[in-house]
C-alpha cells in the first residue's frame, strides 16, 4: 500500500484530527526528550478512543508497518522514537485524556493513557485522595509512557513504582484485539497476571490504552527536611534510623553528594545553600502523618537529634510552610539542568540494595578516578529505594559531547560493579534504544530466551515498537 493509499485509510478510521502528516506537524515527535534520538516517519496517529487504535493498529498489522506508540515523550532512552527508516507509524495517545471513572472509597481512578501526571493527582486531590507517583515530569508524562516504563520518582520508598500502583489495564494487541483487562481487584488468583506482561515493556508488545489505578488517603501532616550528612554510609544508616522511628511514614529520601551540590551552585547561581555552606552530602526528607496521634514533625526532629548524637546527620533544615519545602524541593530538581550546563558526562541509572551503596561507590570512584583521572563522580538520587543516578563528568570536554566510543567503555565499567553487587543497570528510565545492547550483555541466557519467547508470542511480527528492550 502507498502512503497516500495509507493515509487514506488512517484518515477513514480516526478522521481529520486524529492525524498529522505535514512535516512541522509531525516534527515534535521525531526526537526525543534529550534531542540523543531523532527519526523519521510518515504520519502521526492519534486515535480518540480505544476502538480506533484497534482499527489502526490492525490495519498497520496488516501491511506490517511497524508501530511506535508515543505519550508525553518525555522517556529518556529513546523508547518513544522512531527509527530513521521512515517505515515505523507513530501512535499518539495525548488524545485519549479522558478519567473514566474515580472511587474515593474503594480507592480507585480508571484514567486512559493520554492522562496527564498532574491531572490525576489534582482529580485525586479533588476527592480527597492521593494518587503518590510523583516524578520531574508529572506535567508533561502521560499515564500510558509511565505504565510502559514501570516509572519510578520520589515515593518509591512508601507506596513503590508504578507497578505496584498498577490494579489493571486494558491494551491493544498486536493483532488488533483488545484486551480488557481492567478490574479493581486488591485479589485476584486466577491464573497468569497478564497487566504485567505490558508494565515495563516499553510498548513492544502492545499498546496500552487506559489503567485503574491505587489511591490513597491524603496524609495529614507532611515535613520536608534537608539534612546534611558525612558521607553515603551515613546516609543510608540515617534512612533506617528514621525508619524504626517513623515506619513507613518516611516517603521520600533523596541523596545529593557533594559534586552534585557544587554543581548545582554553581551553575544555578539563583539558589542558595539551606544551611550556608557545601556540606560533604545531604539527604531531602519527607515524613507523612496518616494518624491523628502520630505529629510527624515531633518524630522528625526527636529522631535527627538522637541521629546527631550519634554522628548520623549534622545541620537539618526543616520547611516551616509549603514555600520552604517547595524551595529545598527545587534544589533536588535542579541537579540535571546545573549538570546539562556543566557539560558532558556519561549517564548511569542504577540500583544496589541500600545496605550496599557505600561499597558500590567507593569501588565505582576507585575505578573511574584510575581509567579517568581528570572525571568527576556526580552522585544523587532516590537513595532510600537504593537507586542512583551516577554520572560521569568530563569537564575539560566543556559542551562537547562525549564520544560513543568512549562512553561504551564508561557504561561497562559502572555497569560491570553494578553487575558484581546484584544490582540493575536501569532503575527507572527504561531499556528504549540505549541501553538494549547493554540490557542483553548482562541478562543471563535463561532471561534472554524468556524474554524473546514472550515477544515472539505476542508479536511475531515484530511490529510493536522494534529495536527496542528486544
Amino acid at each position: 500500500m502507498t502512503d497516500d493509499a495509507m493515509r487514506a485509510a488512517l484518515l477513514a478510521i480516526v478522521g481529520p484530527s486524529g492525524l498529522l502528516d505535514k512535516v512541522d506537524d509531525i516534527a515534535p515527535y521525531l526526537t526525543d526528550w534529550r534531542g540523543a534520538f531523532v527519526g523519521r516517519s510518515p504520519f502521526v496517529v492519534r486515535p480518540g478512543q480505544v476502538e480506533e487504535v484497534a482499527a489502526v493498529v490492525n490495519l498497520l498489522h496488516g501491511l506490517g508497518r511497524p508501530i511506535v506508540a508515543q505519550g508525553g515523550n518525555t522517556g529518556l532512552c529513546g523508547g518513544a522514537t522512531p527509527d530513521d527508516t521512515g517505515r515505523e507509524i507513530i501512535v499518539s495517545l495525548g488524545r485519549m485524556a479522558r478519567i473514566r471513572s474515580l472511587d474515593p472509597f474503594d480507592n480507585l481512578v480508571t484514567a486512559e493513557a493520554g492522562c496527564v501526571l498532574g491531572d490525576v493527582q489534582r482529580a485525586a486531590e479533588e476527592a480527597g485522595r492521593l494518587f503518590p507517583l510523583s516524578l520531574g515530569a508529572e506535567g508533561t508524562a502521560q499515564l500510558g509512557g509511565l505504565v510502559s516504563t514501570n516509572a519510578g520518582g520520589t515515593a518509591v520508598l512508601r507506596y513503590g513504582m508504578t507497578r505496584d500502583l498498577v490494579l489493571g489495564i486494558e491494551a491493544v494487541l498486536p493483532s488488533g484485539e483488545i484486551w480488557h483487562g481492567l478490574r479493581g481487584l486488591r485479589k485476584d488468583n486466577t491464573g497468569y497476571d497478564l497487566k504485567h506482561l505490558f508494565i515495563g515493556a516499553e510498548g513492544t508488545l502492545g499498546l496500552v490504552t487506559a489503567v485503574t489505578l491505587k489511591l490513597f488517603p491524603r496524609p495529614r501532616e507532611t515535613v520536608t527536611a534537608m539534612v546534611s550528612v558525612p558521607d553515603t554510609d551515613a546516609a543510608v544508616k540515617l534512612l533506617r534510623h528514621l525508619q524504626n522511628d517513623a515506619g513507613d511514614n518516611v516517603v521520600t529520601f533523596e541523596f545529593i553528594g557533594q559534586t552534585a551540590f557544587e554543581m548545582l551552585l554553581k551553575h544555578c547561581p539563583q539558589l542558595q545553600s539551606p544551611f550556608g555552606h557545601i556540606p560533604a552530602a545531604c539527604v531531602l526528607v519527607e515524613v507523612a502523618s496518616y494518624w491523628r496521634d502520630f505529629a510527624a514533625r515531633d518524630a522528625v526532629e526527636n529522631s535527627l537529634m538522637q541521629a546527631a548524637e550519634v554522628g548520623l546527620a549534622g545541620d537539618a533544615v526543616m520547611a516551616a510552610n509549603p514555600t520552604q519545602a517547595a524551595a529545598l524541593w527545587r534544589l533536588r530538581e535542579s541537579i540535571p539542568e546545573a549538570e546539562k550546563r556543566a557539560g558532558a558526562s556519561v549517564k548511569h541509572d542504577v540500583s544496589v540494595t541500600p545496605g550496599r551503596i557505600s561499597s558500590f561507590l567507593a569501588e565505582v570512584q576507585r575505578e573511574v578516578a584510575a581509567a579517568y583521572p581528570d572525571t568527576e563522580l556526580v552522585v544523587f538520587g532516590h537513595l532510600g529505594d537504593g537507586s542512583l543516578h551516577l554520572n560521569v563528568a568530563f569537564p575539560k570536554l566543556g559542551n562537547a559531547p562525549v564520544p560513543a566510543d568512549l562512553q561504551a567503555r564508561v557504561w561497562r565499567l559502572v555497569h560491570d560493579r553494578v553487575a558484581a553487587f546484584d544490582g540493575s543497570i536501569s532503575a527507572e528510565h527504561g531499556i528504549g534504544k540505549l541501553k538494549r545492547e547493554e540490557l542483553w550483555h548482562y541478562r543471563s541466557a535463561v532471561d534472554r530466551r524468556l524474554m524473546t519467547g514472550i515477544k515472539t508470542l505476542l508479536d511475531p511480527g515484530d511490529i510493536m515498537n522494534p529495536g527496542k528492550v528486544v
